[in-house]
Parts: structure tokens; sequence; C-alpha cells
């Protein structure tokens, strides 16, 4: 009977990390020397143009959440076991378990990019992909799949996951109001390739010992051009065809969007800054919706359990029989295409401050917050770092992190003499590795890139 549910936690905990959470560098947001702030505030003004080597121009690549492979596979008798090993005991492994658990990962990859200073201000163009995957997990499904059903309540309607990816066109400009304030603005036009929303808004299974009941509202809805449903007859339910995967015939825009950067510096003295921005505050449209979903209830009180092995209604024929009335609640029927859809982006609000050091004017200590404001999938964090630039071409930086996900820490080094920079950094660092080099905890991200100032 936990078959069914094993196979939708192990999906979620392994397809949610298949993208490689930070779309931008957070450690180089206060770092003289990392041509990329404007990507976090499109206020902030490099002191020299750039342009970027092609696809390697700036790289971001990353993974955030509270729940990580650690938590999910353990060491046992000299293997690597799955958390519903019986070696593995249920106190192990629900202490390790949040209520809500969740995993985001992010990627941005510039395919060109310049930067000059132009038209009483400074510049950026910008051409990216970007991709975006957010899953929640419930603990009730840990529970399931680990401890099998009792005659309790499970509540997984907080199962959610969605992705997207797109190309972007930046265009930004920055300029000086007077001697205490910067302004600047990026505008944004989006391609969109590909978006996908599974979610179990209403998810209740109510055993007692004389029966059940359960509910189950689930839906799955795409948005790519030439994207199918293939179904097939269910094995519980005669009848009645289901979703077993999907066809995408060729690989086409799927729809069209917009977004807006604004940002803002405004400098208190020679020694203070403080600066805010909003990223990526858009859309995008759709062409068409893709929906498979279920709307299943079943009540019952028609079990009869027989402590004798070999009668009809033994446990466990009875067991195998509820599972199988429960996996077809579970089933998804195509639906068709339901038109046109809009979805938000997810905006980032930065706020920040900056100290300049009165006793080494080359070193500086930044305060930032970071919030992600995009509904269920929402996090913040406070990032506090010090930045140093002992030379014309060199700086460097290193940073704490504490949030939605715990705690991290960062850093970031820039090389830049006369016509080339090389700067790479990490928001989060890898930590305990696996045998197979994978990180044991789901917070780890890289960044790098190379460019050519003059």
């Amino acid at each position: 009977m936990r078959k069914i549910y094993t196979k939708i936690a192990a999906c979620a905990i392994v397809l949610a990390p298949v993208t490689a959470i930070a779309q931008n560098l957070e450690s180089g947001f206060f770092t003289d020397g990392y041509l990329y702030r404007h990507e976090m505030n499109p206020a902030i003004e490099n002191s020299r143009n750039y342009i970027a080597m092609p696809l390697i121009g700036n790289i971001n690549m990353g993974m955030s959440g509270n729940l990580g492979i650690k938590d999910v596979l353990f060491y046992r008798n000299g293997k690597t076991v799955l958390y519903t090993n019986p070696l593995v005991s249920a106190d192990e492994v629900m202490n390790g378990i949040s209520n809500r658990n969740r995993i985001n990962t992010d990627f941005k990859i510039q395919i060109l990019g310049a930067g000059f200073k132009a038209w009483g201000g400074y510049n950026t163009i910008g051409i990216n992909v970007r991709g975006n995957e957010s899953t929640i997990i419930p603990k009730s499904l840990f529970d399931i799949t680990k401890n099998g059903l009792q005659n309790q309540i499970y509540d997984i309607s907080d199962l959610n996951a969605h992705a997207h990816s797109y190309v972007e066109i930046a265009l930004g400009h920055s300029r000086k109001i007077n001697d205490k304030w910067r302004v600047g603005g990026k505008f944004k036009f989006l391609l969109g390739a590909g978006n996908m929303d599974a979610n179990v808004t209403n998810g209740t299974i109510n055993l007692s010992p004389d029966g059940y009941v359960a509910n189950i509202d689930a839906e799955l809805k795409g948005n790519i051009t030439g994207l199918s449903y293939k179904t097939k007859l269910s094995e519980h339910n005669p009848g009645r065809r289901i979703v077993d995967g999907m066809d995408i015939s060729g690989y086409k825009i799927s729809g069209f969007g917009a977004a807006f950067d604004l940002g803002a510096e405004f400098k208190i003295n020679d020694d203070w800054k403080v600066m805010a921005s909003l990223i990526d505050l858009g859309f995008i449209q759709w062409k068409n919706t893709m929906l498979a979903a279920t709307h299943g209830t079943i009540n019952t009180n028609d079990y009869i359990f027989n402590v004798d092995d070999d009668e009809e209604h033994s446990f466990s024929n009875e067991s195998e029989r509820l599972g199988d009335q429960l996996a077809t609640i579970y089933e998804l029927e195509d639906k068709g295409d339901t038109g046109k859809r809009t979805t938000m982006l997810g905006a980032t609000m930065n706020i920040g401050g900056e100290y300049v050091a009165p006793f080494y004017r080359k070193l500086t200590f930044g305060l930032l917050n970071t919030t992600r404001i995009n509904g269920k999938y929402s996090w913040t964090n406070f990032r506090l770092s010090a930045n140093v630039a002992p030379a014309k071409c060199f700086s460097a930086g290193v940073n704490f992190a504490y949030g939605t996900f715990g705690p991290s820490f960062g850093w970031i080094m820039s090389v830049h003499p006369k016509g080339f920079n090389l700067f790479i950094g990490m928001d989060h660092m890898f930590g305990k590795l696996a045998k197979q080099g994978i990180p044991l905890s789901s917070n780890t991200e890289l960044s790098m890139g190379i460019n050519f100032p003059f």
C-alpha cells in the first residue's frame, strides 16, 4: 500500500534539483570589481565599460532548501540506503524532516552582455537564459512512506511543484540625480520556453478501524508549445484513461511577457550608503495550457479484516485492496487545452546598507536583505559581508547569511587587471559531500564569469 506514496515522494525528491537558488551572486553585492551588481540593483554603476565573453560572461547555478540528501539517504552496514529501509528507524527519519520541506533551484546563463557609459548615465545590455524550479513536500508524505497508513488523519494538501524557463532581453539605464541620489531601471522582454505547475489543492485521508474517507483534488498545468499527454487504461479503474507521460513535438516559443527592475542608492555621507531595489516585477502570458486533473473521493466502511492470513479478507489482502482504491484518486485525466494563462515571475526585493571603514578606506562592510516574493514559494535571508579591494586589479569578500533555509557562508574573488575580469564566488558553500561528490545539504551555489573591461 505504501508503494503509491513512495513513488510520489521519490519523484518529488529526485526531480526537485534537476536544474541547477541564486540567479544573482549576492556575495558580490558590495564587492568592488564585480561587474554584475546592477543585476541586483539597476541603480549601481560600474567604474568601467565592459563586454562579456559570450556564454560564460555570467553563469549562476545553485540550489536552496531545508531538505537534503542527508535527510533521505542513510549509511547502514557499509551501504547507502533510502530512508524507507527497515535498518533506519522511524524516529531518526521523522526527527530530521520539517513540517514543510522545500527545495528551490535556479539557473541563469548569460548569452551576451555589455555595459557602457553614455546618455548621461550607465547602460547595460543582457540576453540571458533563466530557469526556476520549486518543490514543497509535506511531512505527512514521509510519514506514510516510512510508517505506512495507520488509523489517523493525513493531510497532504501542501504538495506542490513549479518550474519555468525563459529567455530575457534586458536593457538598463542608471543615472546620478544629485550628490546624494542615484536611480536606475531595466526593461526586460521575455520569451517563454515552458512552464509546469503541479498542485494538490486538497488532499486528506482519514482512516479508522472500520473504513476511511479520502479526498484528493490535484492538477497539472503544462504550458509548452506542442505538449500532449500520453494516456493508458487504468489498472485500478477499468475503462478510465489516465495520464502516463507526455510528448513534446518540437520546441517553440510558448509565451511572451515583460518585466521591470527598479532601484535606487542614497549616499548619507562619505562612510554610509543605503540602497533598495525590486527585481523581476513582471509576467509571462502562455499560449496554451494543457490540463490534467483528478477530483477523487472515496468513502467506504466495507472493509472486513480477518486475522487468518489464508482467509479472503486477511489483513494483507484488504490492505492491498485499500491501496489499489487509493491509487485511483491520484490518477490524472487529460482535460485538454484550456487556453491562455498568465503567470507572474516572482519578484525579488533587495535592501542593503554599506559602511566604509574609516581606518582603511578599501575595506567595507555590508548588510543585505534579499526576499523572494512568490506566494507559497517565497523566502528571505540576511547577509552580512566584509569586502576588500587592496589593489586596482583585485577585490574579494566573505559573508555569513541566515534565512528561510538556515545559515550559510559565502565568498567572492574578482581578478580584474586592465582589459580582463575573472570572478568566481559562492553564496552557499558545498559543505560535506557524499562519496559520489554530491552535496549532502540542499544549500549550494556557484557563480563565475569572464569579461573584458575597457
